[in-house]
Formats: C-alpha cells, structure tokens, sequence
C-alpha cells in the first residue's frame, strides 16, 4: 500500500492538471516530477518485493519509477480508479520486463561447458545412427560417464544461459509445451521467472526422479510416452509426477519474495 504520508488532496488536483496539459506544456514536466515524489512510496514499496533476487535495491527502485512515469503519463483521473491502484500493474510490469530483458547469465564451470559441447556432438551422431534423438541412458554410454553427469549438463545450458520459459522449446511433439505455458500461462507473476539461480536452486530441491522428469521433458524435448520408457515406468505414473511437480515449481516460483515456499 502507499504510504500514509501522500498528501492526496495535492495529489489529485496534480493528476487532474496532468491530464489537461499538453504534451509539449512547460508545466508539464514540473507536473510529473512532482507527483512522482509524491508516490514515490508506492514504487519503492513494489522494487521491494523484487529485492530478494540478487539486484541492487536501488536498481530495482529505478525501474519501478520508470514504470511509475509511465503511469501518470496515461492515467485518466476522471474514469474514478484510485492512481494506486492503475499504477500498481504498470510499475509491476516494468520490474518484470526488466528482469526478463536483463537475460540473466551465470558462468557455466569449464568442466561442464566442456561436456555440453561433448554431448552435443555426440547427440547428433547417434541421432543419425538411431534414426531419432538418443536416451540419457543412450548418451551416457557414449560419453562412458554417469547419467547424474550427462543430467547435470544439460541442466546446466539452462540454468545457467539467458533462455526464456516463455518460448517454446525446439523439437517439442504435440502434447508439449513450453515451460512456462506447461507450469500456468495465465499466471502473469511468472513473467520475471528469469531468474537462473532460482530456478536452479529449486530443480536441484526436486526429488532425483521428478528432476529427472523435468529436464528430460522440458530441456530434452522427450514425450511422456519416450520418458516412460527411460525410467521404466507407465506413462500415466509419467504424467501424474509430472502435473505433481509442475504444481509445486509454480507455487514456488509465484510466491512472493518475502514468503518462504512451502
């Protein structure tokens, strides 16, 4: 919520003169800068929910003052909506934007970037060979490494790189999905999901199996039906840990920064 000390009689006869002047009025910008010090608290209180997530507070203050301009810029004081209330939306889309846009990047161990590139080759060799894309399993034997290894690479290229939740992943048959849209795409709060070391942290809390699941589903592009097969159980058991742990990474990654998961 804003903060009590608002003068709100000023700020309403502001937003009002805001609204009638015109774009190019000398007024105007004093106009601005005036009522966005006066709700300045409202930005500073929602950079603040985002402030758990490894940026600069005062970064994070910035980017929701842009958003706060862009909010007296359209706002229209005679439709009845208190300003709080139309901005809130706008500031945190903003926030959410700008982390999306930041494309967060983690350097990837050598050890690991090394392997990636290992099991690239590898993968497109035995795709060729097999007539479609290799196992974990498949992969593994190849390389003459674990199947942890070959999981922790390929968990690792998304982890680590800027790669969006929101787009659709290569190769995906029918029944898939991306990420994001699989995890809940009405749900707008997961917009700043860029987050790599977040969404690291809770794949590695996963139980071995439903981390498992997830990578190979989301990150291999395999169907239910060919992870069945990998991990030598029925595919609707397949699909039931799948919906399982879905439900769970959305409730974690929505929760608001100050709350702990459950």
């Amino acid at each position: 919520m804003e903060q009590t000390t608002i003068d709100r009689d000023e700020s309403r006869e502001l937003l009002f003169k805001l609204a009638g002047l015109g774009p190019d009025d000398p007024e105007r910008l004093q106009t601005r800068n005036r009522l966005t010090t006066l709700h300045l608290p409202l930005a500073e209180h929602l950079a603040r929910r985002f402030s758990g997530r490894g940026e600069p507070y005062e970064d994070l203050v910035q980017v929701a003052t842009i958003g706060l301009i862009k909010s007296l810029d359209r706002y229209d004081p005679r439709r009845g909506v208190e300003f709080s209330t139309y901005a809130t939306p706008t500031i945190l889309g903003e926030i959410k934007r700008w982390f999306r846009d930041k494309g967060w990047a983690v350097r990837v161990p050598r050890r690991l970037q090394e392997l990636r590139l290992s099991i690239s080759s590898v993968t497109t060799e035995l795709t060729h060979a097999l007539g479609r894309s290799p196992t974990v399993s498949e992969l593994a034997a190849a390389l003459n490494i674990g199947e942890d290894a070959v999981l922790e690479a390929l968990e690792s290229a998304t982890a680590y790189s800027a790669v969006s939740l929101d787009a659709p992943e290569p190769g995906l048959d029918q029944d898939g999905a991306a990420p994001l849209e699989a995890i809940g795409h009405e749900d707008k709060a997961l917009e700043g999901v860029e987050n790599r070391e977040a969404v690291s942290r809770i794949l590695a809390g996963l139980p071995d199996r439903e981390r498992r699941i997830i990578v190979l589903r989301f990150f291999r592009g395999m169907t239910q039906s060919q992870i069945a097969d990998e991990l030598g159980i029925s595919q609707m058991h397949v699909s039931r840990l799948l919906s399982r742990t879905l439900a769970h990474l959305r409730r974690t990654l929505t929760a608001d920064p100050g709350e702990p998961s459950q």
